[in-house]
């Protein structure tokens, strides 16, 4: 049977998987995609410490919170991302100093 350390070892996979992600990578749409992972697992410990926990549904509410903010960051920051190639002509976030010239 799976239990909450299944779902807890998933989850922290998942968000190394994220910072990994957000570290090491250097286009954006990377960046934002790790960052959806970090998200994600967030989420997934919600919903599993709500069923493993108390049994009632706030971890559910909580998750489809997160998932409703998680879109509209999305939705936000490929706007800057475009806004950035636009500009730079490159999707690299090293050269994102708009400043620079």
């Amino acid at each position: 049977m799976i239990g909450l350390p299944h779902y807890l070892l998933v989850s922290a996979a998942l968000f190394c998987l994220g910072v990994l992600g957000v570290l090491t990578r250097r286009n954006a749409v990377n960046v934002l995609m790790g960052i959806e992972l970090i998200l994600n697992s967030a989420n997934l410990n919600l919903v599993a410490f709500s069923r493993y926990g108390s049994g009632n549904l706030q971890g559910q509410m909580f998750a489809i919170f997160v998932i409703v903010i998680a879109a509209a960051e999305a939705a936000v920051a490929l706007a800057i991302v475009l806004t950035l190639y636009r500009l730079r002509r490159t999707p690299n976030l090293d050269q994102a100093d708009i400043l620079r010239g």
